[in-house]
């Protein structure tokens, strides 16, 4: 890899797939590309075909698909997004280009935010849920721990779901007779198997799946009723998770925006508990 280049920002990747009817096999090759964006573009076709778990000659059908006449201009378009408009590299060593990207996941959020109905939609979903299961397994675990938290404070009943194993899908069996009417899970790389079999058990449960995950083409948008993307770091060891913890912020408000005369009753009670226990300084 060039040592200067630079992951391309992740909206001008997904331009590469607006409008292209994928295959399942093309959506795992284009999710690849996002995920590997700070390298892939200096790959060879079968080291992407590896990458994506798929076939050397599927990665160059994909490359057919999006207009290119094979892969090799496929890669040169992806070089073209590493570099910034003057055809170099950002400055920054690698530490300041990570911050950057996730600074750019999180313009890119702020401009998907523009449009308000999918997340209102999402939010009068997940309040009208009695009680309201929240899904997170491994790396997504925290995010639905921290989720739960808050939306305690607002929702009557919210039960985290992090640990996986065959009473998983028992506890999902047990929100939906308790009466839940949908499911808020993360699906976050690297795609635990046995958060896509949740997903499944959910939806085969009645309940509707709404998945905040990495990207459009995450594997959640198989079992998922409504996908919120919100692009996750890649340029350290360990991922970063900024923007889909964010979102799940977003999420959270759009819960309280549909129930506003509970959400005020409930945290007024919390608040008034919270001072005669004293449980914060000052």
């Amino acid at each position: 890899m060039n040592e200067g280049a630079v992951a391309a920002p992740p909206d001008r990747l997904l331009d590469l797939f607006h409008g292209v009817r994928l295959t399942p096999t093309q959506r795992r090759i284009a999710h690849c590309l996002v995920q590997h964006a700070a390298t892939v573009a200096y790959l060879s076709a079968a080291e992407v075909a590896e990458l994506a778990g798929v076939s050397q000659p599927s990665v160059t059908r994909f490359a057919v698909a999006l207009g290119h006449d094979g892969y090799p201009a496929l890669r040169r378009r992806l070089r073209e997004l590493t570099t910034g408009p003057d055809g170099r590299a950002d400055d920054g060593n690698e530490l300041q280009l990570a911050v950057r990207a996730e600074m750019a996941n999180l313009d890119r959020l702020a401009g998907e935010l523009a449009d308000r109905d999918r997340i209102a939609t999402a939010g009068r979903l997940l309040a009208a849920s009695r009680p309201l299961p929240v899904l997170g397994l491994r790396a997504a675990a925290p995010l639905a721990a921290y989720f739960a938290y808050f939306a305690a404070k607002v929702l009557p009943d919210v039960r985290v779901l992090d640990d996986g194993g065959s009473l998983l899908t028992d506890r999902l069996e047990q929100a939906a007779s308790a009466g839940a009417e949908a499911l808020l899970a993360f699906v976050l790389p690297r795609y635990p198997r046995e958060t896509l079999d949740a997903l499944r058990a959910a939806r085969d449960a009645g309940l509707t799946v709404v998945a905040i995950t990495d990207s459009p083409v995450s594997p959640a948008t198989e079992y998922a009723e409504l996908v919120l993307p919100a692009a996750v770091g890649t340029d350290l060891v360990f991922d970063l998770h900024t923007a889909p913890m964010t979102l799940a912020m977003v999420v959270l408000q759009a819960i309280c925006d549909a129930a506003p005369i509970q959400t005020q009753r409930r945290l007024e009670a919390f608040e008034s508990s919270a001072a005669r226990r004293q449980l914060f300084l000052g």
